[in-house]
């Protein structure tokens, strides 16, 4: 993660809980949760679902990474990203804990990108 902060108003999706330390993972501010690594994937789309009926867009990532924005009403983007991960120290096993940790993008993610013709 970058220099943001943790995201806020993420909501616990199931089969996922809280965990507030990011599994000692993550060295930045981050919102996590965890649930089986073999089921972090579908967890990962049901949230990217529901960010995008709150008005968030996918906008770039890759197979662990992917960065969200939302337009603010008076121009510009807020940006967040949603990262996935587990302990690599130890064996990736269907049921060992994954997680997905989610943070902010600090400052206009938009900025100095022209406004779309409508």
């Amino acid at each position: 993660f970058g220099p943001g902060e943790a995201a806020t108003n993420v909501p616990v999706l199931a089969p996922a809980v809280v965990s507030p330390d990011c599994g000692g993972q993550v060295r930045s501010p981050a919102f996590c949760v965890t649930a089986q690594l073999d089921q972090v994937g579908a967890l990962a789309e049901t949230y990217l679902a529901q960010f995008e009926k709150d008005g968030w867009l996918p906008a770039a990532g890759d197979d662990n990474r992917v960065v969200l924005i939302k337009r603010r009403e008076a121009g510009g983007c807020d940006g967040m990203q949603m990262i996935a991960f587990y302990d690599e120290s130890k064996p990736a096993e269907a049921t060992a804990p994954g997680y997905l940790g989610f943070a902010t993008i600090p400052g206009d993610v938009c900025a100095g990108q022209p406004a779309p013709q409508s």
